[in-house]
């Protein structure tokens, strides 16, 4: 039986984490006849096709307010996870969007909730990426439902959009196993900072939500919670409504910390473990909860003594063009880099990277949000093993985001290691920094239950998914993993043992 004191997240992650004795003889065991298919098709409902308002030029519309309306939501829908490629494999074609997903898999489904607007009717709507097209599958206003499972967020009070993410579970399963929680929050993520930076561009406002009840909000989209449940809601604000110019909500709910479970067999952890971290049904139209309050803490949470400082604040922030031309272009346009070159990159990339992954505000000027909703970024640290950087001394680097400075924790150059570390990748070798995403899990657990897990894990991926941004508009070569050998990750580059491992950004120069 597990340790009583040991939380389901904190088995959870001890289960999943990948090991050098044990990864090597699992072998590569996938059947590849039940490669799942990263769409879903509805056999009845009403189409609204939204392709020609993101061929045609924003000029075509300039008198033609309906036509306006819909170019805003269907250029939201495709810079966030619109299909921008079709690559050819084994005989077969895998198509692949303006978020990342690891394998290609893309368990994240789009749905679109209307509270009736004069353009779009209310009820329930897929977002169809194959197609460019909302799929109404659902006729009734449900929008009430909607207030009732998140609690009667202040965000729905006013908004007549929502959109809602659900996790196809199988779609990571088939690959990653159990391991694939994990990616699929990542993934997640990814499709958030996405999500963010697109509504900058159309004039829309997401209000993040994690805090909801999941029965409710997967009975509501009539799907199958073994087979798929929701994973955050997001009220769109329209900034071009004076009343919709919200300030921001609570994005976290505390869920139960369960320390009372079975023994849980191989490739049953998934479905136990998100079961578990669900809010409870029970609550419902009231809220119970304990809100856990987010201080604001104005230092950074390490300081080591008589480390070297190195100050990343003098940097110009990323111009992303005029009405942010060049952002569009970027989410468009964005890969993840397959091998690098091995060169170095300059330090003022660097801090160019972390200037907008990280300082918001200094963006403002650009329209874009100077405080996008995360759950909770005080949980979250960001270690950088740096190889190949002009003018900056190759080592283990924690950044302080609040004081903008690397602090130098070890000194060495780590390719070898890295290499060893991203399993063999040779992207950690030959990249000039690595990017470590952490955080202290007990901690994060006493404060938010076992329902951290998702929190931490979609935060991570979307910092990942802006440095990804940040990096192609420099021309840079970027990927995430998030598959490496964990304790050894803390053990090799010398990062706190208390901090998990949640994600690693690799950056370099293209090949």
């Amino acid at each position: 039986m597990p340790e009583i004191h040991q939380s389901i997240a904190q088995h959870y992650h001890e289960r999943t984490k990948y090991h050098p004795e044990t990864l090597a003889s699992k072998g590569n065991r996938l059947d590849w006849t039940k490669q799942p298919v990263p769409f879903k098709e509805y056999k009845i409902g009403s189409c609204f096709d939204l392709k020609p308002y993101i061929q045609e030029i924003p000029e075509t519309f300039v008198n033609d307010a309906d036509a306006q309306w819909w170019q805003r939501l269907s250029r939201l829908l495709f810079r966030s996870y619109g299909l921008t490629a079709r690559m050819p494999s084994m005989g077969s074609a895998v198509y692949l969007r303006a978020a990342p997903s690891a394998g290609g898999l893309y368990p994240a489904e789009v749905y679109v909730v209307s509270r009736g607007t004069p353009l779009l009717p209310p009820g329930l709507y897929n977002y169809q990426c194959r197609t460019h097209s909302l799929m109404h599958f659902w006729e009734s206003d449900v929008w009430q439902s909607l207030q009732s499972a998140c609690f009667w967020h202040p965000a729905l009070e006013s908004t007549q959009l929502a959109i809602i993410i659900t996790a196809v579970f199988y779609r990571s399963a088939w690959r990653y196993e159990d391991r694939a929680y994990r990616r699929i929050f990542l993934d997640t993520g990814h499709l958030l900072g996405n999500i963010e930076l697109a509504a900058a561009i159309t004039d829309y406002r997401p209000h993040l939500i994690g805090g909801f009840v999941d029965e409710a909000i997967n009975d509501l989209l009539y799907i199958d919670p073994q087979q798929e449940g929701a994973i955050a809601v997001l009220p769109l604000a329209d900034l071009l409504d004076i009343k919709q110019n919200l300030p921001t909500g609570c994005t976290a709910l505390p869920s139960a910390t369960e320390t009372s479970y079975p023994q849980i067999p191989d490739g049953e952890l998934l479905r136990y473990f998100h079961q578990h971290t669900q809010l409870p049904t029970g609550i419902i139209g009231k809220l119970n909860l304990p809100m856990v309050k987010q201080e604001k803490s104005l230092e950074d949470k390490y300081n080591f003594p008589f480390c070297l400082k190195i100050p990343t604040s003098t940097t110009t922030p990323i111009f992303w063009g005029e009405q942010l031309t060049d952002l569009e272009i970027t989410l468009h346009k964005r890969r993840s880099t397959r091998a690098y070159t091995g060169e170095d990159l300059t330090f003022d990339e660097l801090k160019a990277l972390l200037d907008f992954t990280y300082q918001p505000q200094n963006y403002i000027d650009q329209n874009l949000d100077n405080s996008p909703d995360y759950f909770d970024l005080n949980l979250i640290e960001t270690f950088i093993a740096v190889s190949g950087v002009k003018d900056l001394e190759a080592g283990c680097y924690y950044y302080a985001p609040k004081a903008q400075e690397l602090r130098q924790i070890r000194f060495k150059n780590f390719r070898r290691e890295l290499h060893f570390l991203c399993l063999g990748q040779e992207l950690g070798r030959d990249a000039a920094a690595v990017v470590f995403h952490t955080a202290d899990l007990k901690s994060a657990i006493s404060q938010y239950g076992d329902r951290v897990y998702r929190y931490l894990h979609m935060d991570a991926g979307h910092l990942g998914q802006r440095l990804n941004l940040g990096a192609i508009h420099l021309n840079l070569g970027v990927s995430g993993i998030g598959g490496f050998f964990d304790d050894q990750v803390n053990e090799v580059l010398g990062v706190p043992t208390d901090e998990a491992v949640l994600y690693i950004t690799t950056l370099g120069r293209p090949r």
